[in-house]
């Protein structure tokens, strides 16, 4: 059992100072430039917005946009994804973003195309899609 806590004005906290809306938005950090990542493989593809030292902002992915099983790789998937986080970057007050593209999915261009459709400045475009040099060991021949 917890103590009582008995407040004066409506909406106060324990100790007695309301929250004002005002100074809870100005807290908000503004951004001018990002790095958008987008991760696409053969059955999802993911979106992620950081600043230009690598800390996340906001990030969405094509089952958090309400796509299921087949559908979360289409290229329809990526474009929608990719305008919701515009939207979302374009409150942080983001004006131009380069992006970093890892995978080979469908919705590589896709998600890129939905995401400047929002009037956000493409800098740049860097492909860091891994490459094995040599991959893992062969399976033996078959012995019949």
């Amino acid at each position: 059992m917890g103590k009582k806590r008995i407040t004066t004005e409506a909406g106060a906290g324990a100790d007695g100072k309301k929250a004002d809306a005002s100074s809870r938005a100005s807290t908000k950090k503004k951004y001018d430039k990002g790095i958008l990542h987008v991760e696409s493989t053969y059955n999802n593809t993911k979106l992620l917005l950081t600043d230009e030292k690598g800390n996340a902002l906001c990030a969405s992915s094509s089952g958090s946009i309400g796509f299921a099983g087949a559908k979360k790789g289409t290229p329809f998937a990526a474009a929608k994804i990719g305008e919701t986080l515009a939207a979302k970057a374009a409150i942080l007050g983001i004006k131009e973003v380069s992006v970093v593209v890892k995978g080979v999915g469908s919705g590589r261009e896709s998600a890129i195309r939905g995401f400047i459709s929002k009037g956000i400045n493409l800098t740049e475009i860097s492909d860091r899609t891994p490459v094995p040099h040599n991959g893992p060991k062969p399976p033996k021949p078959r012995r019949v």
